[in-house]
């Protein structure tokens, strides 16, 4: 049984979401404050028979700052659900949520009484008078499949009313960001431990076996001289204090003489080169999260072996938190194994690295009280070879992407290193306070990565910075006898209202050069051994701060500019660029269409 579909109307920062979810591991990814942890709560509305009634009774603060809850309206979660056909326990559990064969649908809403609908319907209240306790929520499934559910009205009735302990069976694990999981796996009721033991199904004679060694343990401790010493005396205070009427033997032992008593006792004890049976607590936070999850993953196996499920999901915030990349990337992949759907919310650029393009669900911030969402690999305009590069390309470094408000595409290192120093030096604009990732694609393939953005992908503002030539820096051609490079791609016509391109007509580093950039390239090439050009590049700015005509200025910038991009390449344009930005303190300008790059993302 899978979700396939998430549907929310009105609730928290959500005015309206649609998307569908993945089959497997679902990341919701998103900058702060988008609403990730909203749509986790969301889908437990509807699902999570562990969720308090308390928290599905909502409050004015649950409900979206656009709805005016004195007129009639509703806070609506809808999820459709998928490949449950076949399977006898998840069939008997949908069975009255179906809209069609192999569709079931669960609707939580939040709307006026049914007293209050009849009340309005008759004009014996006025709409502009209600009041939140004129609300309540509701759980409903099915309904008629040709009524979509992003179309529902709050004053229509949908589907037939679902049982609340008709949800018990489906189980729901919720992991919250915040997750103390050394007190939870201490405390045998919050441990998962307790679940897995349950479902191992101990037999009679096993359990009969466990109590006999506890009482032969107890006997032994009770007939150690101190501990019979210590009994004793405890016995006789016990028994002064409540006289002969209410007295009783008191003895010391391990435990209660009862199988549950041996469970409760039972601890986690782990090992290492350096240790041997101690506590979890003496681990980190982290590793204590891998040993939570991975018991949890032991008890879904074990009850999917056991055919008594009839459905499990996993919603897990911040599945990162304490990782180093590695774990980040195990636990990861072991979640994505599983058999059944996990949605996670994440801030990890090496998760979403490795996640496919088609799991992620991406709520981007628009300025307007509304969240946006999109699933990109679901957009139009992207076709399968489109998703495979974008799966390639996006690493943890260009998956950087999806949490920024905004983004500057450029070339490579070079750009990524100088453009963000000299705009906060030229300008005084800090882009990344500015929610602006500079992005680097290592190349001129920009085509890729712009159609990710658009009213149904991506919709945040992208700049696409780069040369004028459109020819990858680190390009030879020649080699082997080919003396044609592909063609570049049309960047033009790739232009809508999110994205624009900005290019120089001369290579970066050229372009950059200016009187007012040629003390800070001066330096640099000093400090990367190139005295010459170092005197060269201050004997030009002597001669322009000195005046000369505009011809003469224009040939003598010609030669400086051929002087700094011959010493970019001669040490490494990278690594170029991280010196010169060292100097950015001496630089007084930067290029017209880093001006447009900034004015358009920023100041517009």
């Amino acid at each position: 049984m899978k979700i396939s579909r998430v549907v929310i109307r009105n609730f928290r920062s959500f005015e309206r979401l649609d998307v569908p979810i993945s089959v497997g591991t679902t990341c919701v990814i998103g900058e702060n404050n988008t609403g990730k942890s909203n749509f986790l709560h969301a889908i437990r509305l509807c699902l999570d028979a562990g969720l308090s009634s308390t928290y599905r009774s909502l409050i004015p603060n649950d409900i979206h700052s656009a709805v005016d809850i004195s007129l009639p309206s509703q806070v609506l979660v809808g999820l459709e659900v998928t490949d449950f056909a076949g399977k006898v326990n998840e069939e008997a559990l949908v069975g009255a949520w179906q809209s069609e064969p192999g569709l079931a649908r669960l609707i939580y809403r939040f709307r006026p009484k049914t007293s209050i609908r009849e009340d309005l319907e008759s004009g014996e209240i006025e709409a502009g008078d209600l009041t939140i306790e004129d609300y309540h929520w509701e759980i409903s499934g099915g309904g008629d499949p040709g009524r979509d559910l992003a179309d529902i009205e709050w004053d229509e009735d949908i589907g037939a009313q679902i049982r609340f302990s008709d949800l018990q069976s489906f189980l729901v694990v919720f992991l919250p960001a915040l997750r103390d999981v050394e007190s939870d796996l201490r405390q045998f009721r919050a441990s998962p431990l307790a679940r897995l033991i349950n479902a191992m199904e101990i037999d009679q004679d096993e359990q009969e076996e466990l109590l006999e060694n506890l009482r032969e343990a107890n006997q032994g401790i009770a007939e150690s001289p101190s501990v019979e010493a210590i009994a004793g005396a405890i016995d006789r205070s016990f028994k002064a204090v409540t006289g002969p009427a209410f007295s009783m033997d008191v003895g010391l032992g391990v435990a209660e003489p009862s199988f549950q008593a041996i469970v409760r006792a039972l601890r986690i004890l782990m090992s290492n080169a350096a240790m041997s049976d101690f506590d979890p607590s003496s681990n980190g936070l982290g590793l204590n999260n891998i040993l939570y999850v991975s018991i949890l993953i032991e008890y879904f196996h074990k009850r999917l072996a056991q055919q008594k499920s009839a459905g499990q999901i996993i919603l897990f915030e911040e599945p990162e938190a304490h990782l180093h990349p590695q774990l980040q990337l195990t636990l990861f992949n072991a979640l994505s194994a599983l058999p059944f759907q996990s949605i996670l919310t994440t801030h990890s650029t090496h998760i979403t690295a490795q996640a496919d393009l088609a799991s992620y669900v991406v709520l981007t911030q628009t300025g307007e009280p509304a969240i946006a969402s999109s699933v990109p690999a679901a957009n139009g305009g992207l076709d399968v070879a489109d998703v495979s590069d974008l799966e390639r390309y996006l690493d943890a470094t260009k998956s950087n992407l999806l949490y920024a408000r905004k983004v500057m595409l450029v070339e490579g290192p070079a750009e990524l290193f100088l453009i963000p120093a000299l705009i906060k030096q030229v300008k005084h604009i800090d882009l990344a306070r500015e929610g602006v990732s500079v992005i680097p694609i290592y190349g001129v393939h920009f085509d890729v990565y712009a159609r990710l953005f658009s009213d149904n992908g991506l919709p945040k503002r992208c700049a696409i910075v780069t040369d004028g030539d459109l020819t990858p820096s680190d390009a030879e051609p020649g080699l082997e006898g080919e003396d044609e490079l592909p063609p570049p791609p049309d960047l033009e016509a790739l232009e809508n209202d999110w994205v624009q391109v900005f290019a120089c007509k001369t290579t970066f580093e050229r372009a950059l050069v200016s009187p007012g950039t040629l003390e800070m390239f001066a330096r640099a090439v000093e400090e990367v051994g190139a005295p010459i050009v170092a005197a060269r590049l201050r004997a030009g700015l002597d001669a322009i701060d000195a005046g000369m005509d505009e011809e003469d200025e224009k040939e003598l910038l010609s030669t400086l500019r051929a002087s700094v991009l011959n010493t970019a390449k001669r040490f490494g344009k990278a690594r170029f660029a991280q010196v010169a930005a060292r100097h950015v303190d001496c630089a007084e300008a930067i290029p017209k269409y880093l001006g447009g790059t900034v004015r358009w993302l920023v100041e517009e």
